[in-house]
């Protein structure tokens, strides 16, 4: 054999494990999608986060999968998220904290983010905002306090009003009655 047919020769064989690896597709990232109603009430946010996948190179059916599951009512919640787990999904996504404990009681390894969430650090989902740790992260819309000083504000604006209304969503943890109570008796 000649020196330049064995120094391709020997090249072939070094680079076929190099050529087989670069042939060999990506890992498709899957991502549990959690939700609480209908996939036509959470149409623009399907969209915004399939935008935000895309703008980031992630594209369904290329290198990333979505699962959803969505729960007609708060006790599938946890059915749903037990299914996603088993599923040995890379993240799971929610909405807000209404998904949030029903994730977090089936998982604590899997990366939890929320999209929004009232009072991660006063219903125990995270230490603080500042250092959530564990597996759960998210966007937090501070409601709990923003509420108590919407609440002050209005009382500062309307002051002959004695009495306020509030709606709560009995399916969100950081809605509990008795907290909405206290906010309403903070502006009297």
């Amino acid at each position: 054999m000649r020196r330049r047919e064995f120094i391709g020769f020997v090249g072939s064989v070094l680079a076929s494990p190099i050529a087989a690896r670069a042939q060999q597709p990506a890992k498709v990232a899957r991502v549990g999608y959690l939700g609480f109603g209908t996939p036509a009430a959470a149409a623009t946010r399907i969209e915004a986060l399939r935008a935000g996948l895309n703008g980031l190179g992630y594209v369904e059916g290329k290198n990333i999968a979505i699962e959803f599951r969505w729960a007609k009512n708060a006790d599938e919640l946890r059915g749903f998220a037990d299914q996603l787990v088993a599923q040995n999904v890379d993240i799971i996504f929610v909405t807000s904290s209404t998904e949030t404990g029903p994730a977090r009681q089936a998982t604590r390894t899997i990366p939890i983010v929320f999209a929004t969430h009232a009072d991660p650090v006063g219903t125990g989902h995270v230490a603080s905002l500042a250092r959530p740790g564990g597996n759960i992260t998210g966007l937090s819309v501070l409601l709990s306090e923003l509420t108590g000083k919407a609440l002050e504000i209005l009382k500062e604006v309307v002051p002959e009003a004695k009495r306020f209304g509030a709606l709560s969503s009995p399916t969100a943890p950081s809605h509990v009655p008795t907290a909405m109570q206290q906010m309403l008796r903070s502006c009297e």
